[in-house]
């Protein structure tokens, strides 16, 4: 579901010149970061990838690491997923950082001496990178308890890239009820390794919908369509009278798209069928938009569908609402990964086309998510898709500042 496709990072603002590129002296905290092992721990998850809903042996692993560091409370709120929670020595707020677990049914073209031993499923979205960062900043923060302001979850979801999402299950527990700001990060391919992209407020994602259609006609010969209702005919209109309602319909400007990605019918050039099949996906940045395409679809299949004298069955499924980076959260995780890293390996994202499950969380609290380049090639969901393990050190590096920042100011 996901994920995947999205551009990281600016050329030219990443290559800016200036004093203000480079970040100042390095907090004592960076030399706790156990960079060796977090490749470690991100081979070991790529190698051993599961799917969806499947997550036992990562969720195993996962807690194995995290009680490996003698004080972070470990809590499994669903078969899949687990919760670490660290409690500084100082009273405070609570913020969360999520990382993602699932892996995709998709073969490993990679080559890599660690690349997956499970036929068919892979690493390809990128969370065992986020997975391994997540454990690296735990790691982290777990060696400077006394020195923290709060408490912080490290959430490790199960079940992103597959609707309903993990997210949900996780927040239904209640675990999560303390919870005030939730921070989540994607890898992507980009210019520069270690490059932090900041998502746009507000819609930073958009809504995620589908639909299945099938279209019931009466099949005929080919040469004789006069005895027939042709569902190929009709679901050729349906298709082209989709496109005029985000030209159409929607106001200038703002995001959507509707797009049919399947349509299937017939087995022969003579012949014409009496079913078709049809499924598209649906994406929005606005719930008003969101129900006004769920509507306008219904009307233009049912209303084409009746001039053709065809029936049809409708599937309409709502999935991932869009994310909403919070202005306050967006601008603090700009000033940390500036503080830490630079201002010349920070930058604007453009918002992401694909959508995540992490925009749930805001059902709790406000919530922000940015994405970390890591380095060129091909994208997110490719079987040969290969992040630059360089980058996983700015990925910790950000990730802690952050919540470091957020925890001293509130």
């Amino acid at each position: 579901m996901v994920a995947a496709i999205f551009g990281l990072v600016s050329v030219v603002a990443l290559h800016a010149s200036g004093s203000s590129d480079r970040p100042g002296k390095e907090p004592a905290w960076v030399k706790n970061i156990p960079v060796e092992k977090i490749i470690e721990w991100r081979r070991y998850i790529h190698q051993n990838p599961e799917l969806s809903y499947e997550e036992l042996f990562t969720s195993e692993y996962v807690t194995s690491v995290l009680e490996s560091f003698g004080n972070i409370e470990v809590i499994w709120p669903t078969p899949t997923s687990v919760v670490g929670i660290l409690r500084g020595g100082k009273a405070g707020s609570t913020v969360a950082f999520r990382a993602d677990t699932d892996a995709l049914p998709v073969p490993e073209e990679t080559g890599l001496p660690f690349a997956s031993v499970n036929e068919g499923v892979s690493h390809a979205c990128g969370h065992d990178v986020h997975t391994a960062m997540l454990l690296g900043t735990a790691a982290t923060l777990s060696s400077m308890q006394k020195q923290i302001k709060g408490t912080v979850c490290f959430i490790f979801q199960h079940a992103e890239e597959q609707s309903p999402g993990g997210a949900l299950d996780i927040i239904q527990t209640g675990v999560l009820d303390e919870v005030k700001a939730f921070f989540g990060l994607h890898i992507g391919p980009g210019q520069v390794p270690g490059a932090v992209g900041i998502l746009p407020d507000g819609p930073a994602s958009t809504a995620s919908d589908g639909f299945y259609l099938i279209i019931q006609g009466k099949g005929s010969h080919g040469s004789m369509p006069h005895l027939g209702i042709d569902p190929i005919v009709t679901g050729a209109e349906i298709v082209t009278a989709l496109q005029t309602i985000v030209s159409r319909n929607v106001t200038p400007g703002e995001m959507a798209v509707i797009s049919v990605g399947k349509f299937q019918s017939g087995n022969a050039p003579n012949v014409i069928p009496d079913r078709a099949l049809l499924a598209g996906t649906v994406r929005t940045i606005s719930e008003p938009t969101r129900h006004l395409l769920k509507e306008r679809i219904r009307t233009v299949i049912d209303n084409i569908a009746l001039a053709h004298g065809a029936t049809y069955s409708l599937e309409y499924t709502s999935g991932y609402p869009a994310m909403q980076n919070d202005p306050a959260l967006n601008s603090l995780a700009r000033a940390s990964a500036i503080k830490i890293l630079g201002s010349g390996m920070v930058t604007d994202a453009p918002r992401m086309t694909a959508s995540e499950d992490f925009a749930r969380y805001r059902k709790i609290a406000p919530s922000c998510y940015f994405n970390l380049s890591t380095g060129p090639g091909v994208t997110n969901h490719h079987p040969a898709f290969n992040p630059d393990e360089s980058s996983l050190i700015n990925g910790v590096k950000a990730e802690v500042q952050i919540i470091l920042d957020y925890l001293d100011q509130n």
